[in-house]
């Protein structure tokens, strides 16, 4: 390291000790609402107790949120498989990805949060556990992390790893920050060729680009089944659900002002044999918010507009729904559930400014997708599904809703479309394996 980049990481690292009371405050003010945030904080800076220390030997994964832990349940189980017998150090920054992250623990694996980026922090992180590896999920670099596991000698690596152009110009606002940063990766495994050129641009050692991991996610088989049942049946009364998937904050709104152009001055008289599942409009309505703390927000949203609605968690463990204008999906972990629910799914997070959310999931329960014009987070994958025909892009989420009623609404269409994204899916699978190749390699190469 050259003394300006030992300066600059020394300037870092004191705003960043100095941070360590708001992170506090932050921490206790998230806890109202995410009860989650108040666990164990004192990890957070590298506490551990007075345990006896647990070893070493760690294969040790970050993932910082739900959408990495997803991706890091893909590559474990592909480590597993490579490794058996593995201990599995897990660690996160936010309290979903840690809840999901609890299910991928075996005896003798531990889950602890990441530590803050200081030098003292980091220091006694890896102090205690010692890994053989680090492999952080998708984004996650930190300068005094990556720092600390090169005087360690942990090979530190950024898996299924991804860089738009947005982020790429914010990186190279403080290159003389991320540069060393991303140069001081052992090794970085880049989703696509766009982003290994991004990478690259900071100095990161890209040596391999393996796809997307989310690809080799299988949807669970009961709820998929599950919905599948429900949409037939949805389907059969002449209700197709359009739903949509992990909205945030303002697209439930402006879904919400859209919606009312579509629902009838009057009831209609539901067909012959019909059950509960009929109310007005020429679709069913499902909302499925991305963060579990707005459930409630979104519900008295729904009801401002002046739409009934229900929730799944009223709907018991059969998965039974209530007749409503608008379902609100308010349950953890059953995506697949909804997307095999769903005869088209419009994609949250892509009708706000946030670059979209994973569609890849979707395609895999062989749900069409309307995304809008906000998909930065995953470009290569929103041009690909477009493509294969399993996607479709629009402007605004008035466009979004004609074009999803559309479709719901043409059944031979919507089939061609369902068939185009299973396929999508499967054709792109693969990365878990090459990732997990990978990291044997790369342990083996170190003795």
């Amino acid at each position: 390291m050259s003394l300006v980049d030992s300066a600059v990481r020394g300037l870092y690292s004191a705003v960043v000790w100095a941070m360590q009371p708001l992170l506090r405050r932050k921490l206790a003010r998230r806890g109202v609402q995410e009860p989650g945030y108040l666990e164990a904080i004192e990890e957070r800076f590298g506490h551990y107790g007075d345990g006896p220390a647990p070893g070493q030997g760690w294969i040790w994964v970050h993932a910082v949120s739900m959408g990495e832990t997803r991706a890091a349940a893909i590559l474990v189980r592909a480590l597993r498989r490579q490794m058996p017998g593995m201990r599995l150090l897990l660690t996160h920054g936010t309290a979903t990805g840690r809840a999901e992250g609890k299910a991928l623990l075996q005896p003798g694996d531990m889950q602890v949060w990441q530590p803050w980026d200081t030098p003292a922090a980091v220091g006694r992180f890896l102090a205690r556990f010692r890994p053989a590896i680090g492999i952080l999920m998708e984004t996650e670099v930190w300068p005094n992390l990556v720092a600390g596991c090169r005087e360690q000698g942990v090979p530190l690596v950024l898996a299924n790893a991804r860089l738009n152009a947005h982020s790429l110009r914010k990186a190279e606002r403080v290159g003389w920050l991320a540069r060393p940063a991303f140069g001081g990766l052992a090794a970085v495994w880049a989703q696509s060729q766009a982003d290994a050129d991004r990478l690259r641009q900071l100095g990161a050692p890209v040596q391999g680009i393996f796809g997307n991991l989310k690809f080799d996610a299988t949807p669970d088989a009961a709820l998929l089944a599950r919905g599948h049942a429900l949409r037939e049946r949805c389907v059969a009364v002449g209700r197709p659900v359009v739903l949509l998937a992990s909205a945030r904050e303002g697209e439930e709104a402006e879904l919400l002002a859209a919606l009312k152009q579509f629902r009838p001055s009057a009831a209609v008289n539901p067909p012959q044999g019909a059950s509960d599942l009929i109310a007005n409009g020429p679709v069913q309505w499902l909302i499925v918010p991305r963060h579990p703390q707005r459930f409630d927000e979104v519900e008295a949203l729904v009801r401002q507009h002046g739409f009934s609605v229900s929730r799944r968690s009223a709907w018991g463990p059969d998965a039974e729904p209530q007749a409503a204008d608008v379902w609100l999906g308010d349950s953890m972990g059953e995506m697949p559930l909804y997307y095999g629910l769903g005869s088209v799914a419009l994609l949250g997070g892509s009708f706000a400014p946030l670059g979209g959310q994973n569609l890849i999931e979707a395609a895999a329960c062989g749900c069409p997708v309307v995304m809008g014009p906000s998909v930065f987070n995953f470009q290569e994958a929103a041009d690909l599904a477009a493509q294969a025909g399993a996607a479709f892009a629009v402007d605004s989420m008035a466009q979004g809703v004609q074009q999803a009623v559309a479709l719901a609404q043409d059944t031979v269409r919507g089939a061609q479309v369902r068939a185009a994204a299973e396929q999508f899916a499967a054709a792109h699978r693969g990365a878990a394996l090459r990732t997990a190749q990978a990291v044997q390699d790369l342990l083996g190469s170190r003795g």
